[in-house]
């Protein structure tokens, strides 16, 4: 690799950070050759202008000239204390025994496989609708089909390649658009900061010449709001054709096994099979909320009982019609089905794809389980037995061609028809819950990216966070799911609106995943581009057959996939607004010089946590606090629930803290970060815990730096000041301690008891002890001072900042601001609730923002 000291590239900032945090890293350096970091450009002003060229969160960050130099493992702010580098995040599966492992390989088959698994129940009974079987080649022709869908779709894309496309085991198409967001400033959300980049969860590459092509790909990608644009909405049209997968994938399967009551009993009609299927799913939607777990755990016997079962149904068939069938193999007879069927051909495409449907669920499923065991579950047990229950129903059909309609039940042998029945219908309702958790999950991530409203998530087990139940959507989907049921009654039409949804989902992510290929695998562009032309040119094929039937009722899928589009689309655009007008309307430090250190009103005892979305920058929300009430609590943090784009953020690199105003001041801003995979399950009183903790250990990171900083002369420049910048670890190895020294805090501050009415009990602990010095008594008195105001008692102070569309607005955009998205953000959950803050604690005030 070449010398990355000599590597000068300024926009690359600090977005390609060090694989890990316990390796070396590459940093950037200004001329002076000391390192960047970010700090608030509304801290102590006096020295602004001292530090304004380090500044990367500045506006003229892009102007200063930086390089790429290697440090030693960086420490984190919270963890110079200790010494203690965390780690990258671990697999939850690494460590586990054989007999936990043979035990979430039952989980895998009842929870990823059971869509794919009960394809047989209806594949052919479709595309035998729309080809009469006119000799044996249509059957062959057919089945070669069907095999080599499932070889190129579920077997080469999926399991090979876009499962290794997770984003640290979480998958989906919010995973992948998260993880392009990591390697590149694509990402529109808003509250964006370099010092993201540094959270070991990151583990990026470093630039290399090897990588010119993927760093030019990077510079479009972040130079285009156009493509940033249309990246977003691939991704939230991904997203919303899985909800309509969730939708239509109860339906179908379903339907198909309770179809089977016309073989088995003749006085079975359509209307009672529907009725019956109206009934199965409304028990599968209500046994939901018991968790992934243990419904996966139970059910995952019945799955491998349904594969054996369809392996031994296929032998049998083998045996008694027709094994000459296996010549299907041979891809020839693809040619000549179409030869032979041309147009009709072409319109059975919607229903060969049926065999692949729940490919996508293996991806969108993958936080529940590891990838190995999904790879190796599909290749030794799923493929193999689907691969025998295609082949005996092909050969059941050159000797009984009449016999398609239902040509699964048809071909199970009259003694063995009851028991199949049995185990066909529990495993339909078992497919039924695969897209429905892989819904589950690609909504959790799009809310912590902030691309849905917020709902109530539930997690359903201890051991794996990934696995969540939401209740609103649950019943929503049982009720589209009934609609689709009672208004499309054939199974046919129900199953060209499935193949519309699966292949929506299936295009976006062959996008998605070449993008990965190109940015961030960086692999020969031959291998990308063939794998982008074929799969991309197989789906489009397939779409275009599934659209001729749009017209047959499928089309009602298509609408509600539309629908939600546009929900995910209005959430995003209006969060987006208010968070860039709230921005705008932050109070200036001036003012808050001018109202001085008690900010123009009492200082009650006590802290006030304020909510707000700002990283930079003090709330306008704070102004209305302070012109509201008749006074403040006498330490203010403003927090900001802040999402990244990654999957988890270590416990250790949880908050940032920062110094807003003078120490004299007591106010401090707390960015808690959290990656869309974490579960924010703590109740008020731990986080209120972990909160004070980190900010003492905060003060006491600023104390040491003051003290590292006083022990070198005033010449910045000078080696001996560049060399306080670091650490030497127990080990030897020297640590940059990751971020500049406080030298704007270095000015002689009036005592607090001068500039603050505080209580006398406090004032007696800040009496100052000649014996000790100066530096450890102010930490000891600002440490003191935090107890106390903790003891004092903890108040949230929200702030509920409403939009609405200015009167000169454009009427569409009154429309959507002032009545869609103001409907949604009623009716979303709000933030607090996952803290379970009592009544007692909460002070609120609302603030609208004209748009």
């Amino acid at each position: 690799m070449a010398d990355a000291a000599e590597f000068e590239r300024p926009d690359l900032n600090c977005g390609l950070a060090s694989m890990d945090s316990s390796e070396s890293r590459w940093v950037f350096q200004d001329d002076d050759h000391s390192e960047i970091d970010d700090y608030d450009d509304d801290d102590d002003p006096h020295d602004n202008a001292a530090r304004h060229s380090m500044d990367l969160e500045s506006e003229d960050e892009d102007n200063v000239e930086q390089k790429l130099i290697r440090t030693g493992p960086r420490i984190d702010s919270f963890d110079v204390e200790a010494l203690d580098v965390p780690g990258a995040h671990r697999n939850e599966y690494e460590d586990f025994s054989v007999g936990k492992k043979i035990a979430l390989a039952f989980q895998t088959l009842g929870v990823v496989f059971g869509d794919v698994g009960t394809s047989p129940l209806y594949t052919f009974s479709v595309m035998f609708n729309k080809v009469p079987i006119k000799g044996d080649e249509d059957v062959i022709g057919a089945l070669s089909l069907v095999i080599y869908t499932l070889i190129l779709i579920s077997l080469v894309k999926y399991v090979l390649v876009v499962l290794l496309a997770n984003d640290d085991g979480e998958g989906g198409t919010f995973a992948l658009y998260s993880l392009i967001c990591r390697h590149a400033k694509v990402s529109l959300l808003p509250n964006q900061l370099p010092s993201d980049t540094r959270i070991s969860s990151f583990r990026l590459k470093v630039p290399s010449a090897e990588l010119e092509r993927s760093l030019k790909i990077k510079e479009k990608l972040e130079a285009s709001l156009t493509l940033k644009k249309l990246l977003l909405m691939l991704v939230l049209a991904g997203t919303a054709m899985v909800i309509a997968d969730g939708v239509v994938t109860p339906a179908m399967s379903v339907m198909s096994a309770v179809g089977g009551l016309k073989i088995g009993v003749d006085a079975i009609n359509q209307d009672e099979a529907v009725m019956i299927s109206v009934a199965c799913l409304i028990i599968l939607f209500s046994v939901q909320k018991y968790g992934t777990s243990k419904v996966g755990l139970a059910v995952g016997p019945a799955l491998f009982i349904w594969f054996c079962t369809l392996a031994g149904i296929g032998i049998y068939n083998l045996v008694v019609y027709d094994s000459s069938v296996l010549k299907a193999f041979n891809p020839v007879h693809i040619y000549y089905f179409f030869k032979r069927n041309s147009t009709n051909a072409w319109y059975c495409l919607g229903g060969c794809l049926l065999c692949a449907t729940g490919s996508e669920a293996m991806f969108a499923d993958l936080c529940y389980f590891s990838v190995r065991s999904i790879q190796l579950t599909f290749v030794f047990l799923v493929l193999p037995c689907l691969f025998l229950g295609y082949l005996g129903q092909a050969a059941y059909l050159i000797s009984n061609q009449n016999g398609a309609e239902h040509v699964f039940f048809n071909s199970v042998p009259k003694s063995a028809f009851w028991p199949v029945f049995l185990i066909a219908n529990v495993a339909a309702l078992i497919a039924s819950r695969a897209m429905t958790t892989a819904t589950f999950s690609c909504i959790k991530q799009s809310t912590a990216l902030g691309c849905f409203p917020r709902l109530k998530i539930i997690h359903t087990s201890r051991k794996f966070m990934g696995q969540i139940y939401i209740p609103v959507l649950n019943w929503f989907l049982l009720a589209v799911c009934l609609v689709v049921v009672c208004s499309i009654s054939s199974m046919y039409e129900i199953g060209n609106a499935y193949g519309i949804a699966e292949l929506g989902v299936m295009m976006m992510t062959t996008v998605l995943v070449t993008i990965v290929m190109l940015l961030i695998w960086q692999i020969n562009i031959i291998i990308v581009m063939g794998f982008a032309m074929i799969f991309l040119g197989i789906e489009l094929i397939f779409f275009s057959s599934v659209l001729w039937g749009v017209g047959d009722g499928s089309w009602i899928i298509l609408v509600f996939a539309v629908i939600m589009f546009f929900i995910m689309s209005i959430w995003n655009y209006g969060s987006k607004l208010k968070y860039e007008t709230e921005v705008k309307q932050k109070l200036s430090m001036d003012l808050m010089r001018e109202l001085g250190c008690n900010l123009g009103t009492i200082r009650a005892p006590g802290i006030g946590l304020l909510y707000n979305e700002l990283v930079k920058g003090i709330p306008a929300i704070f102004g209305h606090f302070l012109t509201t009430l008749p006074a403040v609590h006498s330490m203010i943090i403003f927090v900001c629930i802040k999402y990244v784009p990654v999957p988890v953020v270590p416990q250790s690199e949880r908050f940032l803290f920062r110094r807003v105003c003078p120490k004299s001041y007591h106010i401090f801003r707390c960015i808690a970060r959290y990656g869309y995979k974490d579960v924010r399950k703590e109740n008020h009183q731990t986080f209120e815990q972990l909160l004070i903790e980190s900010l003492e250990k905060f003060i006491r990171r600023e104390a040491q730096e003051r003290s590292l900083e006083s022990d070198g002369d005033d010449d910045t420049d000078t080696d001996e000041t560049r060399c306080s910048r670091l650490l030497v670890g127990p080990n030897g190895s020297v640590y940059s301690l990751g971020i500049p020294l406080l030298a704007e805090f270095n000015e002689i501050t009036r005592p607090i008891t001068e500039v603050l009415n505080v209580p006398e009990e406090v004032q007696a602990v800040e009496s100052p002890d000649p014996s000790i010095p100066d530096a450890e008594q102010s930490l000891e008195r600002e440490l003191s001072f935090i107890r106390k105001a903790k003891e004092s008692g903890v108040v949230y102070l929200l702030g509920h900042g409403d939009i609405r569309a200015r009167k000169d607005s454009w009427f569409i955009k009154k429309l959507i601001i002032n009545y869609f998205y103001a409907f949604l953000r009623k009716n979303s959950r709000r933030g607090i609730a996952n803290l379970s803050v009592p009544h007692t604690h909460l002070m609120q005030v609302g603030m609208t923002y004209m748009v």
